[in-house]
């Protein structure tokens, strides 16, 4: 049996990553899991370690890479042994270099890594607007600053490590939703 088939998908905050990623979960059955809505989902929890979590991400810093590479982990599996064909997005991973090569070592290599390129400006509009209906602590002015900054220290050195190899798909996403997935198609070679 072959390992799962994976694509890393990476962009800023508001890039539209998780957009995205969910239409193409919806239109050609892939497997769809945002690193950050497992953390959410452990938050929600109340448990202690998402009490922790909720603290860190409050402040928009990036929460210990253990417990992000455990909860993919138990979502990959989950996903391949229920459909070991099918590509599995792992939206906002990895968010840096290390988890990258962690991920790579303990548990399979990407198939493909998705980058969304986006302005910080852009990124920006669209967290405001989302913020009047999403309810989420971390869409405000002054925590999407914070995000920004840490997402560019961060990921920079994660796409350095995917240029050239053959894996890396970059997608403008300051266009139109519609030609940012049509193009996302494209770099993946998934027929529209």
């Amino acid at each position: 049996m072959s390992g799962p088939k994976i694509c890393f998908v990476i962009g800023g905050p508001g890039s539209g990553k998780g957009t995205v990623c969910e239409r193409l979960a919806a239109e050609f059955g892939l497997a769809h899991f945002s690193s950050g809505d497992l953390l959410r989902a452990e938050v929600a929890s109340g448990s202690e370690r998402g009490n922790a979590l909720q603290a860190v991400m409050k402040e928009g810093k990036l929460v210990d890479m253990g417990v992000v590479i455990e909860l993919l982990r138990e979502a990959v599996e989950k996903s391949h042994e229920k459909d070991p064909e099918k590509l599995i997005l792992l939206d906002g991973f990895p968010r840096e270099k290390d988890q990258a090569q962690r991920f790579e070592k303990d548990i399979c290599q990407a198939t493909y890594v998705l980058s969304f390129d986006c302005s910080d400006d852009t990124m920006t509009a669209r967290l405001l607007s989302r913020a009047q209906t999403s309810g989420r602590a971390d869409d405000n002015a002054e925590t999407i600053a914070k995000r920004l900054v840490t997402f560019h220290q961060c990921t920079g050195p994660v796409l350095e490590l995917y240029q050239g190899g053959g894996r890396l798909v970059s997608v403008c996403a300051e266009d139109t939703k519609e030609a940012i997935y049509s193009n996302t198609c494209k770099g993946l070679g998934l027929a529209k």
